[in-house]
């Protein structure tokens, strides 16, 4: 079960004023005609598509998000690059992230909640804190790149480079994913449904169920997408003009770093904006601001069904964008494939005269990103 079916479902049970829980998750329940066409749809993409599609982002993430972990947990601290602490906060909540997935594809599945109270409110917490935290250190990435890349020549970039990546990334990212997980300390909770089914989800206040999910819904667009989306949006305008008209080495990589500006931004877009815009209808929806009707249900049923696992790809895509294209990196996983295999046979590998073991530089930290 997605994390948008988790708040439509409550919002749903609680519109019937039956106090039953029905379970029956319909969209138009409080239509003059239900939409039955929409039902079926959006059952068959829980039960079929999504299990599916969680489970291969969950293979995908737990590789590669793995892989820059251990990689990155097997350097030393002193050679440990501020761009390697970023990657490392970012493929540590994408890794926590992608580990609640296989759970909402057992619940999509059988459609029945069967890991108990306790882990329902866990998942959700843990998925909230990781969601939240994974697009705001997206955010300070990209301020990183502008000062290394833009400010490089300020005397005070250095001192600030440091105190954003070791101190206020936490109160930046970390503390404000906490406190927005907050909500799923007192709201989520299990509770019996329809046919004997075990429903996880946030269970709201029923006199004002629909004005708490349009407000969790519009705090996710603007916290997940609008505040990360402009602030990588404006640095990397910023970047890309200093790379284009400013003598920052050779054409060929000032190319190259622009087509991976570019990339970063394409991605993160493509992969938020549908979803962000496909929830902010229906918290207009709920609000009824947007008049309500069985046809524009079925589309945004439909819609947020699939757009919601293209937002979650996002973690799968960020070991590829933000670590794998990098040089630094590959050095490091050469490294740490290096010191594995001679401790495994009990042999020290030999460090040549003058080897570097230094990351990338200030102006190729982008390449990295």
């Amino acid at each position: 079960m997605s994390y948008y079916e988790h708040i439509n479902v409550d919002f749903d049970l609680n519109d019937t004023g039956s106090g039953s829980g029905s379970g029956s998750g319909e969209l138009g329940v409080d239509l003059e005609e239900p939409c039955e066409v929409e039902h079926v749809m959006t059952t068959e993409l829980q039960r079929v598509f999504l299990p599916v599609v969680y489970a291969l982002i969950f293979i995908l993430g737990i590789t590669g998000n793995g892989l820059v972990v251990i990689v990155l947990g097997c350097q030393r601290r002193s050679k440990c690059s501020l761009t390697d602490r970023y990657r490392l906060h970012l493929s540590a909540a994408d890794l926590l992230f992608v580990l609640v997935l296989p759970f909402w594809a057992v619940d999509s599945t059988l459609a029945d909640w069967c890991f108990g109270a306790a882990t329902c409110v866990g998942v959700h917490v843990i998925y909230t804190v990781n969601l939240y935290g994974s697009v705001l250190i997206l955010a300070f990435i990209s301020l990183d790149r502008y000062l290394a890349v833009v400010r490089a020549t300020d005397t005070n970039t250095g001192g600030l480079r440091q105190l954003l990546a070791h101190r206020l990334v936490y109160v930046g990212a970390w503390l404000p994913a906490a406190l927005l997980a907050v909500p799923d300390l007192i709201f989520a909770r299990t509770q019996e449904g329809g046919e004997g089914a075990t429903l996880c989800q946030r269970f709201y206040p029923a006199d004002n169920a629909p004005l708490w999910v349009a407000v969790f819904h519009l705090q996710l667009v603007v916290v997940g997408l609008v505040i990360p989306g402009l602030v990588l949006l404006v640095c990397y305008c910023v970047i890309v003009t200093r790379l284009t008209r400013g003598p920052l080495g050779g054409q060929r990589q000032k190319r190259r770093a622009v087509r991976t500006t570019i990339a970063l931004v394409l991605c993160f877009f493509l992969c938020w904006l549908p979803y962000g815009a496909g929830i902010s209808v229906d918290a207009l929806l709920r609000l009824e601001v947007l008049p309500r009707s069985c046809s524009l249900e079925a589309v945004l049923g439909v819609w947020l069904a699939v757009s919601e696992p293209m937002a979650f790809a996002h973690c799968c895509l960020n070991p590829l964008l933000y670590a794998f294209l990098g040089a630094g990196f590959k050095s490091s996983a050469r490294r740490a494939l290096t010191l594995s295999r001679a401790s495994s046979l009990k042999i020290l590998p030999r460090r040549r005269a003058g080897a570097s073991t230094t990351t990338e530089s200030e102006s190729s930290s982008l390449h990295s990103s």
